[in-house]
């Protein structure tokens, strides 16, 4: 191991710095601007937008960083920090030093959202500001008592495809003869009919299969 001997004074005895100890010192320190602007093109895949947006500002970017130790969903994150977390600042007035959702609790909602149990829509337009003013629920909790959970029971959201499909009979030989942009229609009653809550990567896979 490497040694430096610095003398800031004759009548002082010299002070040894070990590399080791001047690594640890780099590593604490918090990335620059330009380095983390790389780091989220390079490492976490992010558009060059994106990567300009979230380094604008030195807070921002601490905001990120924690935010991305949490959930591993960097693309998601960068969705979220511009999209509704900017927009509810910029209508605010605040500054994200500011904003009362701290990055633990937004990652909670990411999650919800990613894991189909609840829709984007949701939870952007409802659950997002009920987590901002409600500190004391976790964003799980807010959406159950919200009832804003997704439902991903086969059973059934399979009654209500089977009951569209018996409906329209036309539609569906259509669909079976290559019309397959009926699907979008299909999807449509089944969302309606479930007052939004079906899941719909289940509710697409459901469909697919009963159309034939």
């Amino acid at each position: 191991m490497n040694d430096y001997r610095y003398f800031p004074d004759p009548d002082l005895s010299p002070v040894h710095v070990s590399e080791e100890w001047l690594n640890d010192l780099k590593l604490s320190l918090p990335s620059l601007p330009r380095e983390l602007y790389l780091k989220y093109i390079n490492t976490y895949g992010l558009p060059e937008l994106d990567a300009q947006v979230l380094t604008n500002t030195k807070e921002v970017a601490m905001y990120f960083e924690e935010l991305s130790s949490i959930t591993k969903n960097y693309k998601a994150s960068s969705n979220w920090m511009m999209g509704p977390v900017k927009s509810y600042l910029n209508d605010a007035s605040l500054k994200i030093e500011d904003f009362k959702l701290t990055p633990k609790r937004l990652a909670e909602l990411i999650g919800l959202v990613e894991d189909n149990k609840v829709s984007f829509s949701a939870a952007s337009q409802k659950l997002f500001t009920a987590l901002v003013d409600d500190e004391s629920k976790s964003a799980l909790k807010l959406a159950e008592e919200m009832n804003l959970m997704q439902d991903s029971n086969t059973d059934t959201l399979g009654e209500l495809a089977d009951a569209i499909v018996a409906e329209f009979p036309d539609k569906v030989l259509a669909y079976q003869k290559g019309h397959k942009g009926l699907l979008g229609m299909f999807m449509g009653e089944l969302m309606k009919r479930s007052n939004g809550k079906a899941d719909p990567k289940v509710a697409n896979e459901l469909l697919r299969k009963k159309l034939g």
